[in-house]
């Protein structure tokens, strides 16, 4: 399953919207340095979709906000 992620940095809290289209609006509360909000969006889907860390892999958007993350 693919699925879009828009994240959100530097947010007061961590947290997990899902929009009209049906992509995900993940707010994190770390800044986007060094890949760590990367790993932080990943943490963040596993708690909400109760899988592992490894189950999730951003396939594209690295380095952007907008991201299609594949989960197995």
């Amino acid at each position: 399953m693919k699925i879009q992620v828009v994240v959100n940095t530097n947010a007061r809290r961590d947290s997990v919207e899902v929009r009209e289209d049906g992509s995900l609006f993940v707010s994190v509360n770390v800044p986007p340095v060094e890949g760590k909000a990367n790993k932080k969006v990943v943490e963040v889907l596993a708690e909400y979709f109760h899988k592992p860390k490894s189950a999730f892999t951003i396939v594209t958007g690295k380095t952007s906000k907008k991201k299609l993350i594949e989960v197995s």
